[in-house]
C-alpha cells in the first residue's frame, strides 16, 4: 500500500478525461439534461480511479520488475478499466452535451471502420489473445522494462479497450444483425478456451521465457525469484484470461437482446401488406420464384 510512483502519460490521460467529462456535465446541464450523480461517481471513482491505482500504485511501481504485476496491470488496462469507464456512459453524455453537428461528428466516428472493427467481439477476443501471446516471447522483457514501451502501453492498451467496450455497452451506438451475433457468440466460446493457453504455457514452462534470469537486487526479500515470478504470472494470466471473457459473453447477451428488440419493433411498424411482401420474398428464397429444391 505504501508503493506509489508517478506515471506521466497516465496522469495526463486522467486529467484530460476528468476535465472533458466535467465539461460535458456542465454543457448537458445548459441544455436542460440533468446528469445522474452516480454515473459521474462511477466514471471518476471506479473508471479513472482504477486506472490511477494500476498506474501509480503497486502494479505501476513493480511492473518493470515483476512479471505478475505487469500482467495484472496490462490485462486490467485492456478489459477491466474500459468496462468501468463505460459504466459512466461517456458517449451518452457526449450526445447530451453536443449540438446537432457534434452528434453527427460523433456518429461518423462510431460508424468508422476502425470503431466497428474494434467493437466487434471477435476482434476484441483476438486482440486479447494476441496481447497474451506476446508474454510468451522475449519481447515480454522489453515491454516491462523499456520506458517507451511503458508509455505506449499506458496510452494504447486502455484506448483499444475503450474502443472495444464503450460502443458495445452504450445504447444506440451499434446496430447489430442477430444472425451475426449468434456466430460471434459461438466464436467467443471457442476463444474462451484458447485464451487460457498462454497462461498455461507460462505456468508449466521449465525455462524462463523472456530471458531475464538474473534475480532482482535492491528490492524486498519477499519478491519471488524469476522462475517463480513467471509461474505466478502464468497463474494470474490463466485466471484473468477466463474471467475477462465473462463480460464479453454478457455483452453478447446484451447485444442479442437489443438487436432482437430492434428487429421486433421494425416488424411491428410494418403494415399487413408490407409483411405479406416480405413473407413472399422470404419464401421465394435467393433464387427467385419458380425454383424448387430437389
Amino acid at each position: 500500500m505504501s508503493s506509489w510512483t508517478l506515471n506521466v502519460p497516465a496522469a495526463a490521460i486522467i486529467a484530460t478525461a476528468a476535465v472533458l467529462y466535467g465539461q460535458g456535465i456542465r454543457a448537458a446541464a445548459r441544455r436542460g439534461v440533468h446528469w445522474p450523480w452516480w454515473r459521474a461517481a462511477t466514471f471518476y471513482g471506479l473508471g479513472l480511479g482504477s486506472f490511477a491505482v494500476l498506474s501509480f500504485g503497486f502494479t505501476g511501481v513493480y511492473s518493470h520488475d515483476l512479471r505478475w504485476a505487469f500482467t495484472l496491470r496490462i490485462t486490467s488496462y485492456l478489459f477491466i478499466v474500459p468496462l468501468l469507464i463505460a459504466a459512466g456512459q461517456p458517449l451518452t453524455l457526449a450526445r447530451a452535451a453536443s449540438g446537432k453537428q457534434g452528434q453527427e461528428r460523433l456518429a461518423r466516428v462510431l460508424s468508422s471502420r476502425v470503431t466497428k472493427a474494434l467493437s466487434n467481439t471477435v476482434v476484441a477476443a483476438l486482440l486479447g489473445l494476441a496481447l497474451f501471446t506476446l508474454l510468451l516471447t522475449p519481447l515480454f522483457y522489453a515491454m516491462r522494462t523499456d520506458p517507451w514501451w511503458d508509455a505506449a502501453l499506458t496510452v494504447l492498451v486502455p484506448a483499444a479497450g475503450l474502443l472495444m467496450a464503450v460502443p458495445i455497452i452504450e445504447d444506440g451506438s451499434t446496430k447489430d444483425v442477430t444472425s451475426l451475433i449468434v456466430v460471434e457468440f459461438i466464436y467467443v466460446f471457442i476463444e474462451l478456451v484458447a485464451d487460457a493457453v498462454p497462461g498455461v504455457l507460462m505456468r508449466i514452462s521449465p525455462q524462463i521465457l523472456d530471458g531475464a534470469t538474473l534475480p532482482l537486487t535492491g528490492h524486498p526479500s519477499w519478491l519471488p525469484d524469476p522462475f517463480r515470478d513467471q509461474q505466478l504470472a502464468g497463474d494470474l494470466l490463466w485466471f484473468l484470461a477466463e474471467i475477462v471473457d465473462l463480460p464479453l459473453i454478457i455483452l453478447m447477451f446484451v447485444r442479442f437482446s437489443r438487436s432482437d428488440r430492434r428487429e421486433a419493433r421494425s416488424f411491428d411498424e410494418l403494415s399487413d401488406d408490407e409483411l405479406d411482401v416480405l413473407n413472399r420474398k422470404h419464401l421465394q428464397g435467393p433464387r427467385g420464384p419458380g425454383t424448387h429444391d430437389a
